[in-house]
Order: structure tokens, then sequence, then C-alpha cells
């Protein structure tokens, strides 16, 4: 696959959402903005988040609604790298905010479900009814994890619900074609799982033991980060340390599309036949792009 770098010099790129006028806006964890970078690489400040955005996606306002994880990594420098460390001392918990992309003023949603607050918030991806699925990837204590959780809201800040909980580390979450599926990557265990929807917000009741159906556990030591669907179902998911892209296909199989980044985070698709695909390839601060050999779904409510 011929890839082409499209800017570089972010401080840790994620949640790359592609723009009708052919821009990429982008959260930058480490420089804890949202900024829109132009085809020619040219980088402009959208808004300043403060914490730790995460991940991002607009909602049916026309407005950017952003994971904050609430600043939840300590930044590691290693060979050039910028690698994310421990969850500081000094973190109180994340939130869900939303942005407006003309003045760049920045309000917050949801800190808390039932009263708990929200640990790391990560990724989210909104249904055709105008609501959102979200993860909490949870986040690191002295004494080990705060679990993570599936969560749903509505954007206009009147729900905000936990259909599942208890992950060890949640986070690239995504819609099959017909939203009937939700999918949701856990990083430490290098799974995808997959959620039966039974309405809008309400997950069907799992038979068995576990939570969800397990769609493929990845081999060897290899980490989970954000998502993206195809047009056809696939799930792409961003691989950490095997750095690159993982496509699963529903039924278990997997093919993998390598990337010049051990922490490869994240992928958007877009473009007139949706076969452009732009990866944040995070600990090197690079955006690319390429030509997908699959089309990639559209989203809801992207331009």
């Amino acid at each position: 696959m011929e890839i082409h770098l499209v800017t570089d010099g972010l401080q840790f790129p994620e949640g790359p959402i592609a723009m009708a006028d052919g821009s990429i806006i982008l959260v930058e964890i480490e420089g804890q903005r949202l900024t829109r970078v132009t085809p020619d690489g040219q980088k402009t400040v959208v808004a300043e988040t403060g914490g730790g955005p995460n991940g991002a996606a607009i909602g049916p306002d026309g407005k950017i609604y952003v994971t904050n994880n609430g600043g939840s990594f300590h930044w590691l420098k290693q060979n050039g790298l910028t690698i994310p460390g421990p969850t500081p001392p000094e973190h109180k918990g994340g939130y869900i905010q939303r942005v407006d992309i003309a003045s760049g003023k920045v309000e917050t949603v949801y800190d808390a479900c039932d009263g708990e607050p929200l640990n790391g918030p990560n990724d989210l991806v909104f249904d055709k009814q105008g609501g959102f699925w979200f993860t909490d990837h949870g986040c690191g204590t002295p004494d080990g994890r705060k679990h993570g959780a599936l969560l749903y809201a509505k954007p206009d800040g009147s729900h905000i619900s936990r259909p599942r909980g208890h992950f060890v580390s949640p986070n690239g979450v995504g819609l099959s074609p017909d939203e009937t599926v939700v999918y949701m990557a856990d990083t430490q265990l290098g799974r995808l799982w997959a959620f039966d929807i039974e309405r809008p917000g309400v997950l069907k009741a799992q038979e068995g033991f576990g939570p969800g159906r397990v769609i493929c556990n990845l081999q060897g030591y290899q980490l989970l980060d954000s998502l993206a669907v195809e047009a056809s179902g696939k799930v792409c998911v961003a691989t950490i340390i095997n750095g690159g892209i993982t496509a699963f296909d529903p039924n278990g199989s997997t093919e993998h599309f390598p990337f010049p980044d051990l922490i490869t985070t994240n992928i958007c698709f877009g473009g007139p036949d949706m076969h452009d695909a732009w990866i944040t390839c995070s600990s090197t601060g690079k955006l690319f792009k390429c030509r997908w050999p699959r089309p990639g779904l559209k989203l809801n409510f992207n331009a």
C-alpha cells in the first residue's frame, strides 16, 4: 500500500475526522487541542480543550464532540518517540465536550454517569438517531486499574447510561453498517468485542457468561486502539506494537496493514468514493493518507 505523509510535528494525534473540504480535524492529546490539517499539511488550532482530548466526532448539530480523558497520561520521551505513560496522581477524571468549530467555544456536556465520575473517555460514534456510544478507558491508580465501560449518551446532555461495565481497557468503538451491532476494542487484551443492540442505547441480554461476543483475540503481544468500520462491515482497528491497522471480518478473520509507527492509533475514511483513509501515527506525531482497498462506511453526521 502506498502511503503519503500529510503532516508531522503533531503532539500525539488521534481522533481524525474527514471534512468535506478535504481537511482533517483531529485531536492532539499531548497538545490538549483540536487541530485542522489542510491537504497541503498546514495546521491551525480549532479549539483548546485542555485535559487529554482522545476521540472526536461530528454530532447532529454540526458541532464536534470530544471524549476527553482528563489528562490521564504522563508523557514519556524515548528515542525520539512520545509514549503515553502512567496516569499522573493529579488526574481527577474525564468528560465529554462539545466544540463549536467556527468559534472554538468548548462546553462540558458530561463528567459523570449515575453519580460516578467518568474515568477516561476515549472514543465515540454517533448512531442514526443522534445519540452516541462511547468508551471509558478507565485509568491507572497506584494500586492498579480502574475498570472501563461502554456507555451511551444524548448530545443535549439529557441522558447518559452505562450498558456494559467492568472491562479492562475499552478503546475504539464503532457501529455495524445496519447499526445492529456496536463493536469495542479492548487495548490491553488485544480483543475486539461485539454487542448486539436491542434499540438505541440498549443492548440485548448476552447469552452465557461473557459480556458480549468475542470477534477475535490477536495473537502475541498486540494492543488495540481506535477504529473505523468499512462499508462491507469489516472493522479496521489501529494496532500498537505491531504498528498498523488490523481489519477484522465479523467472522473473526483478520488482515494487517503496516504503518511506520509502533503506536498507530486511529483511522478515518472520506473522499468522494470513501476509499481515502487517514491514519494517525502518534508516537512520531504524523498523519498519513492512503487509498484503502475497500470503501469506508460514511458516518451519520459528517458533511
